[in-house]
C-alpha cells in the first residue's frame, strides 16, 4: 500500500511517500481501505515535533478515516467486509490515516452517515469528537445559554457553532470579517470581526453579563481576555495548547471554571454527530481536496496564517 512516511520531525518535506506492506488485521480489529482522510492542527504539531516523545519515527500520522471495510479480525461482531465506516484512529497509538489502508480496533469505529460523502465524513470525526467532548462532555452548554466561538470559520469552530446550535444556544462567534457570510450561514446569532474582538459589544449584545461559554480554538491570551466576557459561573473551555503566560485573577471574580480537552476516541460521539447528522443540524465542510502524494502541501497551507480556508482540508486517498 501507498502511505506517506513521516521520516524525521521537522517542515512539510519531512514526509516520503512509499509502498509499504499493508497490515492485517488482530483480535478485535477491522481493516479498513481508507478513501479520505484530512488536515488537522493536530497533524502538522506531530509533524513538527511537539509530540516527539509520543511518536516513534518513521511514523504513519494522520487523525481521520473515513472508508470500507476490507477484513475484519477473530471476535469482530459489529462490522463485516463493505460497511462504510468512520472514525479517529487512536492518537499516539500505532499507524494514522495517511495511508491506503488502516487497522482499527473495533470500538473505535463508527458506521459511516450515509448522507455524507467520504471526504465530508474524514473532515469531521476528529474536530466533531473535539467539539462533542468539549460543548457536552466538558462545558455541559445547556438550552437557552450563550457561547462565544473563537474562531468560528475553521475546522472545528465551524462544527462548534452548528452543534451549538442544536443544543438550543446562543452562539456569538469571533471570525475574520470576510468569513461573516460563512458562520451566519453556519447560524452564528453574533458575528465579530476577529481583527477587533470587541469584549464590550459582547456584553451588550448578551444585557451585560455575558456569555455562560467560551470556546478557544485559537490560543494567544484568549484564556486571560476571556473572563471579561464570561457569565458569572462561566466555563471556558480551549483545545490549544499555548506556552503564553496566563493571567486569571479576572476567572476568579466571575468563579469561573476552565476546561482542557484532548479528545478520546469512542463510537459513542460519533453516533451522537451521526444522529444530528441525520436530521439536517449538522454538516461539515470541505474547504480544499488535495491528494495522499499532496499531504506537504495540504500541511503548508494549512499552517499559513492566511491561508484562505474555511471549514477542513480534506485528502483524498482513494480515486
Amino acid at each position: 500500500m501507498l502511505a506517506q512516511i513521516l521520516t524525521a520531525f521537522g517542515g512539510p518535506d519531512a514526509f516520503s511517500l512509499r509502498d509499504v506492506p499493508t497490515p492485517s488485521p488482530g483480535a478485535g480489529e477491522v481493516l479498513v481501505r481508507v478513501h479520505a482522510t484530512s488536515i488537522n492542527p493536530l497533524d502538522y504539531q506531530v509533524r513538527r515535533g511537539d509530540y516527539a516523545g509520543y511518536v516513534p519515527l518513521p511514523a504513519i500520522t494522520g487523525h481521520d478515516v473515513s472508508g470500507v471495510v476490507e477484513d475484519v479480525g477473530p471476535g469482530v461482531t459489529a462490522f463485516s467486509p463493505g460497511d462504510e465506516v468512520w472514525y479517529t484512529p487512536q492518537i499516539f497509538h500505532g499507524s494514522g490515516s495517511y495511508a491506503e489502508y488502516h487497522v482499527a480496533a473495533e470500538g473505535i469505529v463508527g458506521k459511516k452517515p450515509a448522507s455524507l460523502s467520504h471526504l465530508e465524513a474524514a473532515s469531521l470525526s476528529l474536530v466533531g469528537g473535539t467539539v462533542w467532548e468539549a460543548l457536552v462532555g466538558r462545558a455541559a452548554l445547556r438550552v437557552g445559554e450563550s457561547i462565544l466561538v473563537h474562531g468560528g470559520a475553521g475546522g472545528v469552530g465551524h462544527i462548534a457553532i452548528q452543534l451549538a446550535k442544536a443544543m438550543g444556544a446562543k452562539v456569538f462567534t469571533t471570525v475574520r470579517e470576510a468569513n461573516f457570510g460563512f458562520a451566519r450561514a453556519l447560524g452564528a446569532d453574533v458575528v465579530i470581526d476577529r481583527q477587533e474582538d470587541d469584549v464590550e459589544a459582547i456584553l451588550r449584545e448578551t444585557g451585560g453579563h455575558g456569555v455562560d461559554v467560551i470556546f478557544d480554538t485559537i490560543g494567544g491570551d484568549t484564556l486571560t481576555r476571556g473572563p471579561n466576557a464570561l457569565a458569572q459561573l462561566g466555563r471556558i473551555v480551549s483545545i490549544v495548547d499555548t506556552a503564553q503566560p496566563q493571567n486569571l485573577i479576572q476567572a476568579w471574580g466571575k468563579n469561573a471554571s476552565y476546561h482542557y480537552v484532548f479528545t478520546r476516541q469512542n463510537r459513542g460521539k460519533l453516533d451522537e454527530l451521526a444522529a444530528l447528522i441525520d436530521r439536517g443540524q449538522l454538516r461539515p465542510h470541505v474547504g480544499a481536496v488535495y491528494t495522499l502524494a499532496d499531504i506537504p502541501a495540504a500541511h503548508t497551507r494549512l499552517e499559513s496564517r492566511d491561508n484562505g480556508l474555511q471549514g477542513k482540508i480534506a485528502i483524498a486517498v482513494a480515486a
